[in-house]
């Protein structure tokens, strides 16, 4: 066992608590849901990034590089100042859904290089320009350009030509779990000397302010230059500076008369700032004591050299914090690089590696302090102003029971600094690669009764946590216990149990909340994918109308089978689960009876003229209307399918007898289950919501590069809406369908996902496992024309090898030694010191496979880390 695997024992033991630490600062805390006071409701809109220096948060706190406790009760985070930004550099810029051309979006170069599980070893690197940061000239030139334009990012404006910038890396290091070692590089890759604040802070989250009983904590520099804490539920730290410098104490307040014209004393959260940029003496303390600091490092650096500072945060005092620093750091990233030798011990290719463990540091670095108590959010605060009277039936106003004070994984902290129900679930299984406890704690928590609606609703995302998401949790729990068992040698059944019993609730929930007319057709509204639909499916539609939606059925087949696996797992110890098993057996057949024969009235999601599934539009005037539109809603039947192996018949006698009894009872449904009767390889029998024959017709057109194949992957639209978009008319409206492979054209959904042609991960993993469960049934001799029309028959563990190898180059070097991912930029293409620093975005253009959208979403993204990964691990 490594020395990390045994820190990562330790800590599920609870002998030593390696995980108190972490990156759990977010990157956005200002224009949030839980920051958001306002009448409207309007978070991007009450409070900017010029205004959040000045405010204290309620919820959480934000910065470049930063960690916390896993309460997040003190923070460190690195500050910079150039002399010539007009601001403190102590959060990363970006534009509001309103100021990007394509809505929200990060303006910064930052990198997550490295991270083990339990954080002993972190290192990012973030690019700061010498020259005064362009935020107006950012916000005024995405003013002007319009969706169809690209956006105009940080790298267009010059401002790193002639490689003026800074390349400064952050690293930590635990020598125990309470004992942090903090390394800051900064490299000047200019071509002349260039001045530079390096303003290492650590600072409290402001608790006393909305709790009266909470005691103000305080650190202070005594007289031999140590930085004291003292925390009443923290405890007592110390802050070691190995270089002296000057230190700037203020209060992490809210500066009420910057932000709303009040007046007050003291100093406050942008103390630092004000007294840097502005020179304003008072705005820090007189006294070196407060609730924030600052160490400022006030250097010139020159041209190519590199300069190095050290700091120590540990419990208990040390009379000789820098003796051992080096060595302690060198052997934390010499026991990072033999924990993912290890795990990478079968990948030969330097790239992939490389590729990989970017991958894998950006989610371990995506884990965030997440706190919102709906109930206190809607109430207010003692002592504070009472909240607008309009949130008491505004957003979240029906989620009263949540209150979320955990650590999770993020979809990106900066663009989507929160969690989402969907997203949280495919994290779970790279991140289960390299720490399968984490990865089974954040699927267990969304099943809390604090998160989970009383209901059984999974809480989808803080914007509307009554929207809903495809329900994949099942999947990915059955997914992670496998992989978990794998590396242990025995499942937790625990673990499988909790969360299966929770997941009966949510799976009733469906049944009642989405099943329209009780007839097994689900309408699920947009399903996490944005813009997919004809028009915005969680829209009310006109009286009396309403989509029996083929994703969403289908994601509710998946869904069953998954829970019909995991009623036959848990089985193994315990027979009572059989006739769990049997119940989701016999409603699958119910779904996918129900899909061809919607209400016993003959109308079908399958299309036989198209070979396609189609959503349907139930008027108010009884029509049944196609919306004969090809993209990935017709591609999700085929994600229900399952194998059940002979064996599952022999040892689970209950189910078995059931099973023969509904199939004999219910022949017009056992018809409908392909193949049942016929073994496959292995004595194998297939459940499935497509025959051999609709298999092989979805997949002709899946496989088709005029239609959803790309070099890169599967596109989420046919391009055959290219040239020719898809219209449809209803209620005296037209609606325009277009292939659009990068950036949304709408502002359909905040407008800064499109679902109508790029390649998205989590749908892409999910095909490909689907063509490898259903290569398990067939097994070597059945094989497909791949690509369509080319004349190559292959196998569907080879086709969807292939497609994964499509994923994982976008971010791997072709011939030419470049990356598809960047292929947006040629700067950064074909600069050495940004392309091997991988961006791992939302998702990606439909036909040349360069990254759109968010661009630290290594959420899904980080799939690729699982793809790249041997099949047999």
């Amino acid at each position: 066992m490594n020395s990390e695997k045994a820190r990562l024992e330790e800590d599920h033991a609870k002998v030593k608590n390696w995980r108190k630490f972490g990156p759990y600062l977010t990157e956005r805390q200002w224009a949030t849901v839980r920051e958001d006071y306002s009448a409207d409701g309007d978070a991007w809109g009450c409070i900017s990034h010029d205004e959040a220096r000045s405010k204290a948060y309620r919820w959480g706190e934000e910065g470049i590089g930063g960690i916390s406790d896993d309460e997040q009760l003190l923070c460190f985070s690195l500050g910079l100042w150039n002399k010539k930004d007009s601001m403190l550099k102590e959060r990363f810029f970006g534009l509001t859904s309103k100021e990007g051309n394509h809505a929200e979006d990060c303006k910064e170069y930052y990198y997550y290089l490295d991270s083990t599980p339990t954080h002993s070893y972190m290192k990012m690197l973030y690019k700061y320009p010498q020259a005064a940061f362009p935020y107006e000239q950012l916000r005024e030139e995405n003013k002007k350009r319009t969706r169809n334009d690209p956006e105009f990012e940080l790298m267009d404006t010059g401002i790193f030509d002639e490689h003026k910038y800074f390349d400064v890396f952050i690293e930590y290091a635990k020598a125990d779990a309470e004992d942090i070692l903090i390394r800051i590089t900064v490299r000047n890759m200019g071509p002349k000397a260039a001045p530079l604040h390096i303003l290492p802070q650590l600072w409290f989250r402001n608790t006393w302010r909305w709790d009266k009983s909470v005691k103000m904590p305080e650190m202070y520099l005594d007289d031999t230059g140590i930085i004291q804490i003292n925390h009443a539920d923290l405890g007592k730290f110390y802050l070691f500076a190995e270089s002296p410098c000057a230190t700037l104490f203020c209060e992490n307040e809210t500066n009420m008369a910057r932000l709303y014209n009040v007046a007050s004393s003291g100093t406050f959260k942008d103390g630092i700032h004000e007294y840097l940029i502005n020179g304003k003496k008072t705005a820090v303390n007189r006294f070196p004591r407060g609730t924030k600091v600052a160490l400022n490092y006030d250097v010139t650096i020159d041209a190519g050299r590199t300069v190095v500072f050290q700091l120590r945060l540990v419990r208990n005092f040390l009379t000789k914090p820098f003796k051992d620093f080096e060595a302690i750091v060198d052997k934390r990233v010499a026991e990072a690089n033999e924990f993912y030798s290890e795990i990478q011990q079968n990948i030969h290719d330097e790239d992939r590696r490389n590729v990989q463990r970017q991958a894998f540091a950006g989610m371990l670095w995506s884990k965030q302090f997440y706190y919102y108590d709906v109930t206190k959010w809607l109430n207010g605060d003692p002592g504070q102003p009472i909240p607008p009277a309009q949130r008491k039936k505004g957003r979240n106003h029906d989620w009263p029971h949540l209150n979320n004070a955990d650590i999770i994984s993020m979809p990106d902290k900066w663009e989507y600094p929160w969690y989402a129900a969907w997203d949280l679930a495919f994290h779970t299984i790279p991140l289960a690669l390299v720490d399968a406890e984490f990865a089974k704690h954040q699927l267990l928590l969304l099943t809390k009764e604090w998160y989970m609606h009383p209901n059984g609703q999974l809480p989808a995302y803080e914007w509307s946590f009554s929207d809903v998401n495809p329900p994949v949790h099942a999947w990915a729990t059955h997914r992670v216990y496998k992989i978990d068992e794998k590396q242990r040698g025995k499942g937790d059944r625990k673990f499988l149990e909790e969360v299966f019993h929770k997941l009966l609730l949510n799976f009733t929930w469906w049944v009642n909340k989405k099943d329209h007319g009780g007839n097994n057709i689900f309408q699920g509204g947009f399903l996490g994918m944005d813009n997919i639909g004809v028009f915005d499916r969680s829209a009310p539609l006109a009286p009396g109308e309403f989509i029996e939606q083929s994703d969403g059925t289908s994601w509710m087949a998946m869904f069953t089978l998954n829970m019909l696996r995991l009623s036959l797992e848990l089985a193994k110890e315990n027979p009572t689960y059989q006739s769990l098993a049997t119940k989701f057996f016999e409603h699958f057949l119910y779904i996918a009876g129900a899909m061809t024969n919607i209400g016993n009235e003959g109308i079908n999601l399958w299309d036989d003229e198209d070979e396609f599934f189609y959503d349907v539009l139930q008027t108010s005037d009884n029509r049944s209307i196609r919306m004969k539109v090809r993209s990935m809603v017709g591609l999700i039947p085929l994600f229900a399918v399952e194998i059940l192996d002979e064996e599952v018949f022999e040892s689970n006698p209950e189910f078995t007898e059931r099973l023969e009894w509904f199939l004999k009872y219910r022949p017009d449904l056992a018809n409908l289950i392909s193949r049942w009767v016929d073994k496959g390889r292995k004595q194998r029998h297939l459940l499935s919501l497509l025959r051999g024959h609709r298999m092989k017709r979805i997949l002709k057109r899946m496989l088709d590069e005029r239609e959803f194949l790309s070099p890169y992957g599967i596109r989420a639209l046919s391009k055959v809406y290219e040239e020719v978009p898809f219209r449809f008319q209803t209620n005296g409206s037209e609606f325009t369908v277009k292939y659009i492979p990068g950036e949304s054209d709408s502002g359909m959904f905040g407008g800064n996902s499109n679902w109508r042609g790029p390649i998205w991960f989590p749908v892409n993993y999910l095909l490909i496992e689907s063509l490898q469960r259903f290569h398990q049934y067939y097994g070597e001799d059945f094989k497909i024309e791949h690509p369509t029309g080319s004349g190559q028959m292959h196998t569907l563990m080879e086709i969807a090898d292939d497609l994964s190898e499509r994923l994982i180059k976008i971010f791997t070097k072709d011939s030419e030694g470049k990356r598809p991912v960047f292929r947006h930029h040629p700067a950064i293409q074909n600069a050495p010191d940004f392309n091997n620093y991988i961006f791992f975005y939302e998702y990606f253009h439909g036909d040349n496979g360069r990254g759109v959208g968010a661009t630290h979403q290594t959420g899904w993204t980080g799939l690729v880390a699982k793809l790249i990964q041997p099949k047999n691990q």
